[in-house]
């Protein structure tokens, strides 16, 4: 008993000692910003010499980041509609429809995750200039669109591969019609699926920068691209202050959906 206890003991503190690493590997990082974003020194630091939040006062007072802040929320906002929308009819029409060459489509539409962003932007800008089309708001929403769809697609395919069709078919025999069938069975249970995805697409689409560097306008950039402009001429904390945000927006926009529609129920999915 002794000889069988010990090795599993020490298994379980190596698990969790790989565990606990990963985990500050991941987490040091916003560590270090956060750090820099309350140190009122305008340089990095450390240890923090105190804690300030005149970069926080600085960041909400600058009206070039005002700007940018709500043009990223309005452009992540429409592409989360659009790549919601989008994502979750391709994903019903893959699953259900019985489409020629799926596996191929399928590979098609999530290969925006295997190319690089930057090739992505460049691409796109290049085909607006030769449409002549400019840089309009609806070219960014579009391009945020062809990168956040694959997370929609592929969170709403892994529910639809385990979804049974056999309570749509007793919705239909119970006189059902196939609108209200979609909208009182199918839609509720591939909404873990589709709420998952939309989470990816606006939290993507508000952090996305090769993307947005290409198809940005003078006056309408978004909230990665000011900081890039402004990494070019100064280095403080504000830079921090603006990253602090931006991990708040997005932990409440998490915290925000689990309130409203329970994504803990859905957390085994």
């Amino acid at each position: 008993m002794r000889t069988a206890s010990g090795p599993t003991h020490y298994g379980r503190a190596l698990y969790l000692a790989i565990n606990v690493a990963i985990l500050i590997f991941l987490l040091a990082p916003i560590a270090i910003v956060v750090v820099f974003a309350l140190n009122p020194t305008p340089f990095i630091q450390f240890p923090p010499v105190g804690v300030s939040l005149r970069w926080f006062e600085k960041f909400f007072a600058s009206r070039d980041f005002m700007h940018a802040l709500g043009f990223s929320l309005q452009i992540a906002l429409l592409t989360t509609v659009s790549a919601t929308v989008l994502g979750a009819s391709a994903a019903l029409a893959l699953a259900r429809g019985n489409l020629p060459g799926t596996r191929l489509i399928v590979a098609t539409m999530l290969s925006p995750l295997m190319l690089p962003a930057i090739l992505t932007g460049l691409a796109l800008f290049q085909t607006y200039v030769l449409l002549d089309v400019g840089r309009p708001t609806w070219g960014l929403v579009a391009g945020h669109t062809l990168v956040t769809l694959p997370y929609v697609v592929r969170t709403t395919l892994a529910v639809l591969h385990n979804f049974d069709l056999r309570l749509e078919e007793a919705a239909r025999n119970l006189g059902a019609s196939p609108l209200r069938t979609f909208f009182e069975v199918t839609l509720p249970l591939i909404k873990p699926g589709v709420l998952a995805g939309a989470i990816f697409a606006f939290i993507v689409s508000f952090d996305q920068f090769p993307v947005s560097l290409f198809l940005v306008s003078p006056g309408n950039e978004t909230l990665p691209v000011t900081l890039f402009n402004y990494l070019k001429f100064d280095l403080d904390g504000t830079i921090g202050a603006a990253s602090v945000v931006s991990i708040v927006l997005a932990f409440v926009v998490v915290v925000g959906l689990d309130r409203t529609v329970g994504l803990r129920s859905y957390v085994k999915l």
